[in-house]
């Protein structure tokens, strides 16, 4: 069998910087971080693919959930996350999240993020799928990411002038640097990244930032699939990294297709624009080619039951009719309703020709999430001494099979913060020291960019919303060929350039997917088997997967609190 490699190919570095810290990616997990380390550490540097508005964070419709009213409850909150987790959530992280959540929203409102509020002031919060209570606070009607992202940048220029903090935009991380391997020959501890700049200033090409810890927040898998809701940057470039310093990842099976995104036709690829949840929590329809509603009688919230629920519904329903979408139908709120109240969403599909206060959406399901990352503890620590991961990224046990609306911005401010100051705390203690890197042995890889397409649709016909053993199987070989193609001494690929180092990523992160998503022989949440149609309480755990020195992938249980 294959081996998966633990290196990309890249120049040597050509120069070097030094940070107690660093921080990779700039959303909301990635931003909080920097901002909480500034404050206890002596040298933050902050990495983005983009610039540090590109971040997912900033195409966030829906909102951030939290227990705001008075006569809502953490516990109510952590119940309606563990039912929708469909009981592989950690009890432990759910409790964090929900008990911490209104704090770290409050302390955003006091960084300037402006949410949309009632006349006496106070944050006005709806209801998305899954929630009992109205919870969810929004900005903009429809833009609460953007607003968020805005109002943590305005926090982080005003500190750029401070010698402590950098900055570099338009840098991707290629790898992370590991020191000596232990005796066992794993690597040892994670002591920064290799990175590559592209544009103007002090620094560009390859370079090697050293750190005594570094905390990953590098998004989703978006790009893995045909079709995303996420930015094109959305490469796996995190859990790739990870994977090959020797870090465990977890639940990289549990995938949310969001039910509601626009249907652009077939041949539709790359990031596609989603009907954020909201619009169903104010009471949209979704309907068959007959125009009936068929949520009603599936389950008890009709279309604001879970996404999972709902995604699986409208697949059903879509291959009953033989069609490639479901209509998605608001025209009884009201024309000037939807209009203010979603000015993003209408203008959108305005520039598609489509007025949602008098057109019915075409809508289908399509790649939106990842439950799954880089297995991390109450505190964002992976399995790698040095590294955390937060947000998208990381696996905290929060979501389970499957996200809870409008959870993960509230994810990426509680751990974002609980890393943070983990992080400073055993820098400030010398419980990590810094380490020289050395290079991780074995074939590096590089694979070219042109492969991309292929890659995309085997993973999802293999792992997209609906599996079974047979295209798992068909996948996973075809994938493994690809990797022996490219994962070796020999092989070309191409020159090392950002687009051979994302498809890299994209193909170990669809071959993990694969792997896992057979290994796991039910169905729950966002992983849908065929031929394993119920739920199998012997694995309700959470699965894990590592390389071992050799490169070899393997798998194993691990159990729902890391503590």
């Amino acid at each position: 069998m294959t081996r998966f490699v633990q290196r990309l190919r890249s120049p040597e570095p050509g120069w070097t910087a030094q940070a107690d810290v660093i921080v990779v990616g700039s959303g909301i997990a990635g931003l909080t971080a920097a901002l909480e380390l500034r404050q206890k550490v002596d040298r933050v540097l902050v990495v983005t693919k983009g610039e540090l508005l590109s971040g997912s964070t900033m195409w966030a419709q829906g909102g951030i959930a939290a227990a705001l009213d008075p006569e809502d409850t953490p516990d109510e909150h952590l119940e309606d996350t563990l039912v929708a987790g469909a009981g592989t959530c950690s009890p432990g992280a759910v409790r964090a999240l929900v008990t911490e959540g209104p704090d770290r929203v409050r302390e955003l409102v006091a960084r300037g993020a402006n949410f949309d509020t009632q006349a006496d002031g106070s944050i006005t919060l709806t209801r998305e799928g899954g929630h009992h209570r109205d919870r969810i606070a929004h900005a903009g009607g429809d833009a609460t990411g953007a607003e968020i992202s805005r109002a943590l940048i305005a926090q982080l220029d005003a500190v750029l002038g401070d010698p402590g903090i950098e900055v570099i935009e338009h840098a991707m991380v290629v790898d992370l640097l590991t020191a000596a391997p232990d005796a066992e020959g794993f690597p040892g501890p994670i002591c920064g990244v290799t990175l590559h700049v592209i544009g103007e200033g002090s620094r560009d090409g390859v370079g090697a930032a050293l750190a005594k810890a570094v905390i990953l927040a590098t998004g989703g898998i978006g790009q893995v699939f045909l079709s995303s809701t996420n930015p094109s940057s959305a490469t796996a470039d995190g859990l790739g990294a990870a994977l090959r310093a020797g870090a465990a990842i977890a639940d990289i099976e549990f995938v949310q297709f969001h039910p509601t995104v626009l249907w652009e036709g077939s041949s539709a690829l790359g990031q596609l624009p989603l009907i954020s949840e909201a619009v169903r929590g104010e009471g949209a329809y979704l309907l068959n080619a007959e125009g009936e509603r068929f949520m009603v009688g599936q389950h008890e919230l009709a279309e604001l039951a879970p996404r999972d629920v709902v995604s699986k519904a409208i697949v059903r329903m879509m291959a009953d009719e033989e069609s490639d979408n479901v209509f998605l139908d608001c025209r009884h709120l009201g024309a000037d309703f939807l209009k203010e109240r979603f000015p993003t969403i209408h203008a959108r599909l305005a520039s598609r020709g489509i007025d949602m206060g008098h057109d019915l959406i075409p809508v289908a399901p399509a790649q939106h999430f990842h439950s799954g990352g880089v297995l991390t503890d109450l505190r964002g620590r992976s399995t790698r001494q040095g590294l955390y991961a937060v947000g998208e990224a990381a696996c905290s046990g929060v979501h389970g099979a499957n996200r809870l609306a409008s959870n993960s911005l509230l994810e990426g401010l509680v751990f974002g913060t609980r890393a943070a100051k983990d992080a400073a705390a055993v820098v400030a203690d010398g419980v990590v020291t810094q380490h020289e890197p050395v290079v991780r042995p074995g074939p590096d890889a590089l694979v070219p960019a042109t492969q991309r397409p292929r890659i995309q649709k085997l993973a999802h016909h293999g792992a997209g919303p609906v599996r079974d053993a047979a295209g798992l199987e068909r996948s996973d070989v075809k994938l493994e060929r690809l990797r022996e193609q490219f994962h070796s001494e020999e092989a070309v690929g191409g020159a090392p350039q950002v687009a051979e180092w994302e498809t890299s990523n994209v193909l170990q992160a669809a071959s993990v997917l694969v792997r896992t998503a057979y290994a796991r022989e039910e169905t729950r949440g966002g992983h849908l088997r065929t031929d394993h149609p119920k739920r199998d309480e012997r694995w309700e755990v959470r699965q894990a997967a590592t390389l071992d020195p050799d490169g070899a992938l393997s798998m194993m249980k691990v159990p729902l609190d890391l503590s």
